[in-house]
Formats: C-alpha cells, sequence, structure tokens
C-alpha cells in the first residue's frame, strides 16, 4: 500500500463520524441537532463527508444567551486561570495533530504538505495569546503635575467569529484564541463549505475545560445565521475573514447594534521583482505564494511585476516552475497544488480564462481543467498583461498568476497601488535603499521583502483599503476585543475651580 492510499484509510477513519451522524452545533457546552440538513462534499472527488444541521436565528439567540450568561465569570477569571486553560487547548491540538490534518485535507482539499502544519500553528497561536492572557488588563501610567492618569482594559463582551472555508482550523485559532486570552466568550460560525475542523477545535476547547458557553458553534450559511450573528443585540462585536463584498454586508448588519468590526478581506497582492534581485529566491517565493494553499488564500501574491529588462527571462523560469507542480490528491505527500473548494468557486476560477483572453493576455501555462474525478484547475500562468485588465484588478483566489512589465521604480509603485486592495505585497531587490523607499510608499498593511510571507505573531497583521480593518497579533488583537478606560486621580493639592461661591 502506497503513503497515499495509507493516508486515505486513516482520513476514512477519521471522517466516518460525520458520514453516519449529521453535524450538529454546540450550545452552552452541548450538542444541539435540529434544523433544516444540506450535504457536505469532499472537494477531493465530491464524495458526501455527511450531513450539516443548519442553524436558524433561534439558533444563534441561543448560543448568543449562552456566550451573554457566561460572560460574568469569564472575565472575571484570573488571567492565570485562563492561560492555563488556554495551554490545556494547544496540548490536546497537539494530541490530536493528525486527525486535524486529514479532515481538513478532505474538507478543503488542500495538500498535506500545508495542512500538517495547520494543527501545529494552530496550538501555537492558543499557547502564543495564553501567555498574554495575565497582561491583557494592563494599562499605562499617564502623570501630569496635578494628577495622575492610568488605564485599564477589559473584554468587549461576547463577540462573534465567522472564518472561512480556506484554512479554517488555522483561522479559527488565530480570532479565537486572543478573543479568549482578552476574557471575551465566542460564538462562531464556520464557513459552511468547511465546517468539520471547527467541531474538532470546539470538541478540544471543551475537553479543555473551558466552562460552558464560553465557546459556541452554529453551523449554517451567512445569509441566516452569519446575518443573524451580525445583528444580534448580545454580540458586542464581530471578528471575520472572507471577501470584501461580505465584510461590507457584516457593517451594514451590525451598524444598528453599533458593533465594532474586524476585517480580514480580499487582496490583490504584488510581488515586485527589480532586476537586481536574487532572480532563483524570488522565483522560488512567486511560485509558492501563488500555487501554496491552491491559490486560495488572502495574502497570495496574485500579480507578478517584474522589470521589463527582466521579464521574459523571469516568467520562462516560472513558467517551466508552474509545468512542473504536481496536482494531485491532497493526502499524497508529493502534490502541490489539491482541488479547488467548490464546484462554483471553480465556475469562478476558470471564467478568468476567457476573460484573460479576451482582454488580450495570454495564457502561457494551464487555463484548463484537470482528468481529476474532484475540482481541480491546472495551475496557470498570464503573462502579457497590463494593470488595468480584470485578471489584474480582481480577486480569482486560485492557482492563478498574473505577469506585468514594468520600467523603473515608479512605474513599479504605480501598478502595486493600483488595485482597490491593500492587503501585502512583497518586493525583491538586493538594493536596501529601494527596498526602504518601495516598501514605505506600497500602500498596504504588510510589506515582506526578499521574503515569502512569515508569520511573527507579535507583529501586526492586516490590511488597507478593501482589505480589511483593523489589526491581529500580539497586543494589537486585544485592541480589538478589550475596552480601554482611563481613570485620572487628583493629587491632593489641586485645587477645584469654584464656581458659583
Amino acid at each position: 500500500m502506497s503513503v497515499r492510499e495509507e493516508n486515505i484509510q486513516i482520513a476514512r477513519g477519521h471522517l466516518e463520524r460525520f458520514q453516519k451522524h449529521p453535524l450538529g452545533h454546540l450550545i452552552g457546552g452541548s450538542s444541539v441537532e435540529t434544523g433544516a440538513l444540506f450535504e457536505n462534499c469532499s472537494p477531493v472527488n465530491g464524495e458526501s463527508l455527511g450531513s450539516v444541521f443548519s442553524g436558524t436565528a433561534n439558533h444563534i439567540d441561543a448560543a448568543a444567551s449562552a456566550a451573554a450568561d457566561a460572560f460574568p465569570d469569564w472575565v472575571s477569571a484570573s488571567g492565570k486561570a485562563r492561560r492555563q486553560l488556554l495551554h490545556r487547548v494547544a496540548d490536546l491540538i497537539v494530541a490530536r495533530e493528525q486527525e486535524i490534518a486529514f479532515v481538513e485535507c478532505m474538507d478543503t482539499g488542500q495538500a498535506l504538505r500545508f495542512m500538517s502544519k495547520a494543527a501545529l500553528r494552530g496550538a501555537e497561536n492558543y499557547r502564543f495569546f495564553a501567555d498574554l492572557a495575565p497582561q491583557a488588563n494592563d494599562g499605562h501610567s499617564l502623570p501630569t503635575q496635578d494628577h495622575i492618569n492610568y488605564t485599564t482594559r477589559k473584554a468587549i463582551g461576547p463577540v462573534g467569529v465567522i472564518t472561512p472555508w480556506n484554512t479554517p482550523f488555522m483561522l479559527s485559532t488565530w480570532k479565537i484564541a486572543p478573543a479568549l486570552a482578552a476574557g471575551c466568550t465566542v460564538v462562531h460560525k464556520p464557513a459552511e463549505w468547511s465546517p468539520l475542523s471547527a467541531r474538532l477545535l470546539h470538541e478540544i476547547m471543551i475537553e479543555a475545560g473551558l466552562p460552558a458557553g464560553v465557546v459556541n458553534l452554529v453551523n449554517g450559511f451567512g445569509e441566516t445565521v452569519g446575518k443573524a450573528l451580525t445583528e444580534h443585540p448580545a454580540i458586542k462585536a464581530v471578528a471575520f475573514v472572507g471577501e470584501s463584498s461580505t465584510g461590507s454586508a457584516i457593517m451594514q448588519q451590525g451598524a444598528e447594534t453599533l458593533k465594532r468590526v474586524h476585517f480580514e478581506l480580499g487582496g490583490k497582492n504584488p510581488v515586485v521583482v527589480f532586476d537586481d534581485a536574487d532572480i532563483e529566491r524570488a522565483v522560488d517565493a512567486a511560485v509558492f505564494m501563488i500555487y501554496s494553499l491552491n491559490g486560495e488564500r488572502c495574502t497570495s501574491s496574485s500579480r507578478l511585476l517584474v522589470q521589463s529588462t527582466i521579464y521574459d527571462a523571469f516568467t520562462q523560469k516560472v513558467a517551466q516552475r508552474v509545468k512542473n507542480l504536481k496536482v494531485g490528491h491532497p493526502l499524497d505527500p508529493s502534490t502541490e497544488v489539491g482541488p479547488l473548494i467548490h464546484p462554483r468557486h471553480v465556475q469562478k476560477v476558470m471564467s478568468y480564462m476567457d476573460i484573460a483572453e479576451h482582454d488580450g493576455a495570454t495564457i502561457s501555462v494551464g487555463g484548463t481543467r484537470t482528468a481529476n474525478e474532484g475540482w481541480y484547475v491546472n495551475p496557470t500562468l498570464f503573462t502579457n498583461a497590463n494593470n488595468s485588465m480584470r485578471i489584474a484588478q480582481e480577486e480569482i483566489f486560485g492557482p492563478v498568476l498574473t505577469a506585468i512589465p514594468f520600467s523603473d521604480e515608479a512605474e513599479a509603485i504605480q501598478i502595486a497601488n493600483d488595485t482597490q486592495y491593500g492587503l501585502a505585497g512583497y518586493l525583491w531587490t538586493t538594493n536596501t535603499g529601494r527596498a526602504h523607499r518601495v516598501a514605505n510608499q506600497m500602500d498596504v498593511g504588510m510589506v515582506w521583502v526578499n521574503s515569502e510571507n512569515n508569520r511573527h505573531l507579535p507583529s501586526p497583521f492586516g490590511g488597507t483599503k478593501a482589505s480589511g480593518i483593523g489589526r491581529d497579533g500580539g497586543d494589537y488583537s486585544f485592541d480589538f476585543y478589550m475596552e480601554t478606560k482611563n481613570i485620572c486621580v487628583a493629587f491632593d493639592t489641586h485645587k477645584v475651580p469654584g464656581l458659583g461661591k
């Protein structure tokens, strides 16, 4: 038996429970199995992974009420107590590492070579924020001549967390861990296209000893469950990862209750390659940052901006690498690109092949479906493109790269910024001065210079323009999940103005 076949057998064992029994909600520490059923199918082959109960506004009301009831005790718990519980969550994630990875591969189509690290990254998120929990309430001392000002922080209350389908386990931990460390309680709605690993995470949190109602899970669709969550008066804030248009709808839905929002939205991120760059490393990074995770990630470098003096040679190198990418079953250790999440998404991605040719771009590699039985799209490279084309302006969110030439530094910056999005940018040059100049002028929330995307958990993560609101990471996460209070105390010698004497 090959490693691939062995992995498939192991995955079937982990998935059997979901296929035998419909997936319910977790509200107030108990499983709730009511609501209409919808089918959850694997992108690998279209096979059913089981039925899922779809939530309603009533389920959200019950979950929000449970979170509100649990909040006073949870926010009053010591930071040390929360730290111990969150470390326990991390320990249990590590213990179920294989199960999480294999379930995620079959539920999302992501390759095992990347998902094998998803559980460990999730555990790292819990450990990092667990260690910050004891200091989450800490403030600042701000003295003046006559007064002492000091600040304190307190969790905002129950929060809603809405997570996407591309790397759902890791992104759920990225949002939920800091909320819990801050003292918030949570109502979580995972994406309906990949609901399974959210169930694993919530089971782990309950097993770790989080009190009933501190975390709650409601499955379902954005139009019903998501809308009810973002409108519910008991939910004080909403953290969302997904499309920019959905973020706009959430803002409108939460406006009546003045909800605080934190959005990680779309991107059309440029990787800018100057002719003095380390070419081989830049090729590695350009290919990795768009074709890993099937191109289904917000920080993918979907626009390749290459200085015209090296454009032809560089894109030829990229084209050869794209041709060599291994497309296949996500549980095959050699697979680099797996299937896309859903037939509707395949249809969207494939529509850009005709759009590219209509606008005058060249499909240098790919542009077709594979012969596999699942929802596969061959890795694609567009050349002879310009930044006015739809393939350069719209988020395709698949294994598709658009290569655009530029003449000099000024034009590189102009093209890089000429989009509604502003999440991330990547820059390749050996000129230190140029690196700082261009990075400072890129209108994005994050820039990686001579590097692929890597995360330093204390640093801020987030975008500008249509790519988001707010920052994740370190103390920046607490800025969202907590309210800051200033307390001003007068010194004894301070004189109060005696009006009206």
